[in-house]
């Protein structure tokens, strides 16, 4: 590493050092908080590269760059039985980190000071690696997912993000200011830095241009927003070009960005099906780089590029549900989302089914990009057997049948087409919003 990169690395080291992030405190749990596990599900980001369903038991997870250890205790509630490997150059935030999951009580667990560049020295590989809020800061992040993929194992996934140069602008501009008042250097302590820059910042005019763009309540009197955002020190933006590019340099293969239904150029279209011509023509064949890069130069709302990408070839292509014949069907088994099976979403449905009235299923589990979803109580009901345990297709067409044995419009008894109908209807629908996973007893690939 040339001497430069070291001043970076020993810049941003520093400022973690002095102030772990995040400043969580140390009794607070997401263990209740499904919609913030999501976001560190591996059997998640499994299914939807390989459409396969995985047990996160004995898997061996590293959160690179765990910080003060918050998101380690989220991959541990969120992974059940699966071993946590945390590392952080900074030794203040693994100790904080290692305190953190001794106080919740979390065992299958491993804390070490080190820079993600030497990873490979703990002879480990890994089955999920989670990179959050760290390729940003380093000084050659091509080197630091090198270092990763060094240790992924060859079916293993990579999630990690980059600040996106367009929503962070104003904020990268904001920083330049307060660099340039010396409030980034070290023998400024945080506290005078926060407080000379939020005193900088109510100074100003409302309507000065930078402080209409970045400052809000939510940063105002927040120390860590103000440390995330204004005193960040080597913050840097990132476009999708620039993405993809890192990940050519290193060969990992782009799978998808983890928030991917929140990136679909076509919904920022009045009308889907009348777009302007040359759009319209041209948007259909384009690749998924350039339908990314489209969106962030038309609608720039996400702070983060946040991707997960894996080797080349993980496990090759399958057929989606929605082109399955009714062999495939039969064959299938059938998985509720492990953060929907919970007492609370148990008793929610079965008051739902008692008293006649739709299942809200988006309430108990918030996916991002997903809007409000409910489901019909009579139908709703099949997923009841899997608060239980997975259940093939032909088991819920049969407890279907048990349920509603007549249609309600004609009286007639209800067919076995009937029950095939309405559950493959709602398993197609659920699936493709990950509310339900979907395997085949033998998977079969496209042709």
């Amino acid at each position: 590493m040339n001497e430069l990169n070291k001043k970076h690395l020993e810049s941003v080291k520093q400022q973690f050092e002095r102030s772990p992030y995040p400043r969580i405190p140390l009794e607070q749990t997401p263990k209740d908080n499904p919609n913030y596990l999501y976001q560190h599900h591996f059997a998640s980001a499994y299914y939807h590269r390989n459409q396969q369903v995985i047990d996160p038991k004995d898997k061996l997870i590293l959160d690179a760059g765990c910080g003060s250890g918050y998101k380690a205790l989220a991959l541990a509630y969120a992974n059940p039985g699966a071993k946590i490997v945390g590392i952080d150059f900074s030794e203040e935030s693994v100790k904080l980190a290692r305190t953190r999951l001794e106080y919740h009580g979390i065992e299958n667990v491993q804390f070490e000071a080190m820079a993600i560049e030497d990873i490979a020295s703990l002879r480990m590989e890994f089955d999920y690696i989670n990179c959050d809020e760290v390729l940003y800061l380093l000084p050659d992040p091509e080197a630091g997912l090198r270092a990763l993929k060094s240790v992924l194992k060859p079916q293993g996934i990579i999630r990690g993000n980059l600040h996106s140069a367009f929503q962070r602008v104003y904020f990268f501009r904001a920083q330049k200011l307060f660099k340039m008042m010396g409030l980034m250097e070290d023998d400024v302590s945080d506290e005078m830095a926060m407080e000379l820059s939020q005193e900088t910042m109510e100074a100003l005019r409302d309507s000065v241009d930078l402080k209409k763009r970045v400052w809000n309540s939510r940063i105002k009197n927040n120390p860590e927003g103000l440390l995330a955002n204004y005193l960040l020190r080597e913050d840097r933006g990132y476009t999708i070009p620039d993405l993809f590019e890192l990940l050519e340099k290193t060969e990992l293969e782009f799978i998808s960005m983890v928030n991917w239904r929140q990136w679909n150029p076509f919904d920022l279209f009045v009308e889907e099906d009348k777009l302007p011509a040359f759009l319209g023509m041209s948007l259909p064949a384009t690749s998924i780089e350039e339908r990314l890069h489209l969106y962030e130069l038309l609608n720039p709302i996400h702070r983060l590029l946040d991707f997960w990408a894996g080797h080349p070839d993980g496990e090759g292509e399958w057929l989606s549900p929605v082109e399955w014949d009714s062999q495939h069907w039969h064959s299938a088994q059938v998985h509720l989302h492990p953060l929907l099976k919970t007492d609370s979403t148990r008793r929610e449905l079965e008051t739902s089914v008692q008293h006649y009235r739709a299942f809200t299923i988006s309430q108990q589990l918030a996916i991002p990009g997903v809007g409000k979803v409910m489901i019909d109580s009579a139908t709703a009901a099949c997923l009841l057997p899997l608060f239980q345990s997975p259940q093939s297709f032909s088991t819920l067409t049969g407890f279907f049948r048990e349920l509603r044995p007549r249609n309600p419009v004609t009286g007639e008894v209800t067919s076995d087409d009937e029950a095939f109908a309405a559950v493959r209807g709602l398993l197609q629908s659920l699936e493709s919003l990950s509310f339900v996973f979907l395997s085949l007893e033998l998977p079969v690939a496209k042709p």
